[in-house]
C-alpha cells in the first residue's frame, strides 16, 4: 500500500500533469482556425490573439460549454503571457513576428503562447494539489512525509536543504515538492532531447 506521500507524488508526475496538459494545448493549437499567415493590422492581431487565448483556455481546461469570454479580459491575459515570453513590450514583439513572418511567424507566436498557458495551468494545479494534500495532514503525518521524502529523495537535494536537521526543507516542504516535479520534468526533457 502506498503512503500518502507516494500517492501525492504519483498524481503530480510530469506524465499526469505537464504531458497531459501539453497534449491538450497541442490539440488546441492544431484545431484553431487562424486568419492568413501574416497579420498586417494591429486590431486584427489583437482579435486573433484574444480568440486564440480563449480557444486554448477552453480546450486545456476542458470548458465545453462554448464559453466565449470577453475580448478585453482575454486580450489582457494574452498581453501578460506575451510579455512573459517576449519581454516588456511582448505584445508588440509578437505582432512584429506575426506581421513579418520572421522567427516562425504567427504559428510560432501561437505555439509559444499555448505552451506557456499550459505550463501556467499545470503549475497552478500542482501547487493546489500539494497545498490541499499538505493541509489535510495532521502534524505527525507531516513529519512522517518529510522524513519519508528525505529518505527516498534527500540524495537529490542541495545540501543547504538537508544539512543539520533539514530545517530549511521542513519549512519549505511544499515548495520542495513542487520543485520535485520540475526536476522530474527536466530529467525527462534531458533524456528525450
Amino acid at each position: 500500500m502506498r503512503s500518502k506521500l507516494e500517492h501525492l507524488l504519483a498524481t503530480i508526475t510530469p506524465e499526469r500533469t505537464y504531458n497531459e496538459t501539453a497534449r491538450r494545448a497541442d490539440d488546441a493549437l492544431n484545431a484553431f482556425l487562424a486568419p492568413g499567415a501574416l497579420l498586417d493590422r494591429w486590431d486584427v492581431f489583437q482579435s486573433c490573439m484574444a480568440q486564440f487565448y480563449r480557444h486554448v483556455e477552453n480546450t486545456v481546461l476542458r470548458i465545453h460549454s462554448g464559453f466565449q469570454g470577453q475580448f478585453d479580459m482575454d486580450w489582457n491575459c494574452c498581453i501578460k503571457i506575451l510579455q512573459h515570453i517576449y519581454g516588456h513590450n511582448g505584445e508588440k514583439t509578437a505582432f512584429e513576428i506575426a506581421h513579418t513572418g520572421n522567427e516562425g511567424g504567427l504559428y510560432s507566436v501561437f505555439r509559444t503562447v499555448a505552451e506557456r498557458m499550459a505550463d501556467e495551468y499545470v503549475e497552478n494545479e500542482i501547487r493546489a494539489r500539494i497545498g490541499t494534500w499538505w493541509n489535510d495532514l495532521n502534524l505527525n503525518e507531516k513529519f512522517t512525509a518529510i522524513d519519508e521524502y528525505l529518505a527516498n529523495y534527500g540524495h537529490l537535494l542541495p545540501t543547504e536543504l538537508t544539512e543539520g536537521s533539514a530545517a530549511r526543507l521542513k519549512v519549505h516542504f511544499e515548495e520542495t515538492l513542487f520543485n520535485h516535479v520540475r526536476m522530474l520534468r527536466q530529467l525527462e526533457k534531458t533524456n528525450v532531447g
